[in-house]
């Protein structure tokens, strides 16, 4: 079995972090993926879709740094989720294909850290005579809330509708290829009985010549 490995260096300097990529999971393979967290209590959100190959299902496992198994699940078409990462160090991000024995599946992961900075925005923040400004901030700062809602809303639905697409197309493509093989027998079959009853005709003539004679 052959297992790779991809460190992803995610920094916490900013409020949010985040890598989203494909990747192909080979049969009989195991795929890890790292993070390091500096700060603990730190929000992690992972989202993974098996976008083509066999059953369009993997299994996965995370751990935090003391090898703790965070979550664990088998036959898994696609997640998303989020834990919180409580202890600062490494955490351990593991797909495996070990279940098919000759295809390879590919797989869209993205992971994404969050690190409430609120506090901080707030010390930012200049003191103000008068409260109209502070207000005007934390309704942009609202604003700003929400239209990134709405935009993760969004990456998430063409996400959906990405993998349903491709799944729908390994679909179309499989009934395909049913179908030309299903038509390749049923001519083969055809040709055969042709050939079977030109035999069994030939004989009975055969037969009866025999019988004149």
């Amino acid at each position: 079995m052959f297992v790779q490995t991809l460190v992803l260096l995610l920094s916490l300097t900013n409020l949010i972090s985040a890598s989203a990529f494909t990747f192909i999971l080979g049969a009989q393979e195991k795929s890890c993926f790292y993070i390091f967290t500096e700060k603990p209590n730190t929000q992690v959100r992972y989202y993974f879709a098996v976008q083509s190959g066999g059953s369009f299902d993997v299994d996965y496992t995370i751990t935090d740094p003391n090898a703790n198994v965070i979550s664990q699940e088998h036959k898994k078409r696609q997640g998303d989720f989020m834990f919180t990462a409580s202890t600062v160090g490494e955490y351990e991000f593991c797909f495996s294909n070990t279940m098919s024995t000759y295809l390879e599946k590919v797989v869209d992961f993205e992971i994404e850290i969050e690190n409430d900075g609120s506090n901080a925005i707030k010390a930012s923040l200049p003191n103000q005579p008068n409260s109209k400004p502070l207000a005007h901030v934390e309704s942009m700062g609202q604003t700003v809330d929400k239209i990134e809602n709405q935009l993760d809303q969004l990456t998430k639905t063409l996400q959906y509708y990405k993998t349903r697409n491709n799944r729908n197309q390994a679909t179309v493509k499989s009934t395909e290829l049913r179908i030309y093989y299903f038509s390749i027998f049923e001519v083969l079959l055809m040709v055969g009985m042709g050939f079977l009853q030109i035999t069994i005709v030939q004989l009975f003539f055969k037969g009866s010549r025999k019988q004149l004679v």
